[in-house]
């Protein structure tokens, strides 16, 4: 595999590119050169320790790291709200935002004085009430490299929240945790190298600032005069002494960026690279070389994780005796009336762009897709907030934080709560141990494998201790031997469960042996509600048959069977009035296939060609395919297909008996 950005050889750029890049280049190294050609190098030293220029400096350093505090205080949640939140005149707020970036710095000066000058729009107010004189005054220097350097914080960090998936935060709010606790716990760590980038920038362009501080503040000595001030003070009197400072400043730059290079600004896998490394599923654990600071992180604020000891399994949390029936008028995309007991678990399954997940987050008041008139119990939680409603979501990816702890992960609903720390710490670890992956708590979610990192984020919604419980597959990443134990072990605690649960699944076992109730979707509307015994007798839906195993195909009645939709027809035994909308179902171990055209009782006869052979167990699935009937799948044995010597392309005859089509009124 070659690696992105080595040049291969012989790859040549072309010169009409080559040559106007190289001469950008040169446009912006030679005037550093310069500098660095025109230093007094012996007199380096006494140039930078002279008063004058280490008074300059201190004044500067102090200004640019007020600058930069003002920049956090008011940038960040700024940049959160040009991130997140949809608002009249956004794009008016973001060129504003801009501006001062494109401003030249003397103009911006002289808007800081029309604006806090002591005859500008707040500087008498400033002035007459609080006695605050911003000109020619140290904070009106740490004003204008604020108004300078403030922008480029709001950048950075508007584009890592941009690159952020809202799924996280999201999660964060299913959990309990409130919109200040998600932004400080959740998205500032998930986006620290934003932060630390556009703070770095941020810092360094306040110590550079000069037009807007000499127009507003003024050039006082000890004041306001700075470091890029005294620069050009110097090069009246003494050029060689202004070379040297400039070369200080420039050392300053240049460390700033060399030190984003890579460190702050890469890619995830960049910065990750060689620290966390998923494992496998079914693999031993590994040991990874981290520091012990690191994986105990209390990231959270609240919990410090230890490694679990392995022969001190912890009991979870034993669901209180309350109950929360459900009762949900869901409109939009996704439009169905839902009502469930205490203890009941639905099962929702359809095809794809279903509706499935907009129920789900309609649920949780997170979709403008569906709205959900919920109650749950007594209460009606329609108007709450998603962290107010106690409804605990696993998404599809598990969604897991990736800056904290599997036992983090898990105690983190229990603490947004409120729990005391070492009671979520103990009922988070019980959680942990009864899925399977209580040793793992000490690991972040890129040490884990798919599998692993599926059962924390499941581990995590159990203990949130949550009224509705909304699970959007999963299990879909476990193995068959894993899937079964966590199946075992989320019926076990679904049979005492105080709430309801909604799953999403596309596996017909998770949604037999866990729910109650089978709901199927199609385009956002409910295609049958009804038991599982129900559903997998008599299924309305093409896709629902087929997940089952089975063939399906919709047609209209007709005197002797069905007229399929997808062309032929099909003699079925019992067939309803002619007209009627049906779904033929025909089990695949009811097909039988022939080399030859069969005689006798089948009255559904179809040349065909196989196209694919599976296994499923210890039988094989033929898809085989025809011009004069939908595609159907026959399930045989393996001493059937090598006496009928059945490979791709081979044509064949199936048959199916009027008596084994199963005919369900749609």
């Amino acid at each position: 595999m070659k690696r992105a950005g080595v040049r291969t050889p012989g790859a040549r750029p072309p010169l009409a590119l080559a040559l106007p890049a190289l001469a950008a280049v040169a446009l912006l190294a030679l005037p550093l050169i310069g500098i660095l050609a025109r230093t007094e190098w012996t007199e380096l030293a006494g140039h930078l320790t002279s008063p004058g220029t280490v008074q300059a400096l201190k004044l500067s350093l102090l200004v640019s790291f007020w600058a930069l505090g003002l920049s956090l205080l008011l940038g960040v949640p700024l940049a959160w709200l040009l991130a997140r939140v949809p608002f009249p005149g956004k794009a008016f707020v973001r060129s504003l935002v801009l501006l001062p970036m494109v401003l030249p710095p003397t103009v911006g000066g002289v808007a800081l004085l029309l604006a806090f000058g002591r005859r500008g729009l707040l500087g008498p107010w400033l002035e007459g009430t609080f006695g605050i004189t911003l000109p020619f005054h140290t904070s009106g220097a740490v004003l204008a490299a604020t108004f300078v350097a403030m922008p480029f914080l709001i950048i950075s960090l508007e584009g890592a929240l941009g690159g952020l998936r809202p799924r996280y935060e999201e999660t964060a709010a299913s959990l309990g945790a409130s919109p200040v606790r998600v932004f400080f716990t959740v998205t500032l760590p998930m986006v620290a190298p934003g932060v630390l980038a556009g703070a770095a920038l941020t810092w360094a362009r306040a110590l550079g600032e000069f037009g807007a501080t000499i127009t507003f503040a003024g050039n006082l000595p000890g004041t306001t005069q700075t470091l890029p001030l005294q620069v050009y003070l110097l090069l009246q009197d003494e050029p060689e002494a202004a070379t040297s400072v400039s070369l200080l400043l420039l050392a300053i730059a240049m460390g700033v960026l060399i030190a984003l290079r890579g460190r702050w600004t890469g890619t995830p896998s960049e910065r990750g690279r060689g620290a966390e490394r998923p494992v496998p599923d079914g693999a031993a654990p590994i040991a990874v070389d981290t520091d012990d600071s690191n994986s105990n992180s209390n990231s959270d604020g609240d919990i410090a994780v230890d490694p679990p000891g392995k022969d001190a399994p912890h009991a979870p949390h034993v669901p209180s005796d309350r109950r929360w029936a459900l009762s949900a008028d869901v409109t939009g995309f996704t439009t169905l009336t839902l009502a469930a007991e205490p203890g009941t678990t639905i099962a929702v399954v359809g095809p794809n762009g279903a509706g499935k997940t907009t129920l789900l987050r309609a649920l949780l008041g997170l979709t403008p897709r569906a709205h959900a008139e919920l109650r749950l119990g007594d209460e009606d939680v329609t108007a709450l907030s998603p962290h107010r409603r106690r409804v605990a979501w696993v998404p599809q990816d598990g969604a897991l934080f990736p800056h904290l702890t599997a036992l983090a992960n898990t105690a983190y609903g229990l603490r947004a709560q409120g729990v005391p720390r070492a009671e979520a710490r103990r009922e988070a670890q019980g959680w942990l141990d009864r899925l399977g992956v209580g040793h793992l708590g000490h690991r972040k979610p890129a040490q884990l494998s798919g599998g692993q990192a599926q059962r924390v984020a499941l581990a995590r919604a159990l203990a949130a201790r949550p009224r509705l419980l909304v699970l959007d597959e999963p299990l879909a990443a476990l193995d068959q031997t894993t899937r079964a134990h966590v199946r075992h072990t989320l019926r076990a605690h679904l049979a005492g469960f105080g709430g309801v649960c909604l799953i999403v699944t596309h596996d017909p076992v998770e949604a037999v042996s866990l729910a109650d109730r089978v709901l199927v979707l199609q385009d956002g509307r409910a295609l049958q509600d009804a038991a599982p015994a129900e559903v997998t007798r008599h299924p309305r839906s093409p896709w629902v048959a087929r997940m089952l195993g089975r063939n399906a195909w919709p047609g209209t009645a007709t005197a002797d069977g069905l007229a399929l939709d997808d062309g032929g027809t099909l003699v079925a035994a019992e067939p309803p009035p002619p007209g009627t909308a049906a779904l033929a179902i025909v089990a695949p171990e009811a097909v039988s296939l022939h080399r030859e055209r069969p005689a006798g009782s089948p009255r559904n006869v179809w040349p065909g060609t196989v196209r694919e052979i599976t296994t499923s167990g210890s039988r094989l699935r033929v898809l085989v395919t025809s011009a004069e009937a939908p595609d159907l799948v026959a399930e045989i044995t393996p001493q059937a297909a090598a006496e009928l010597g059945l490979a791709d392309g081979v044509s064949v005859w199936t048959s199916v008996k009027a008596t084994e089509t199963t005919v369900v009124v749609l």
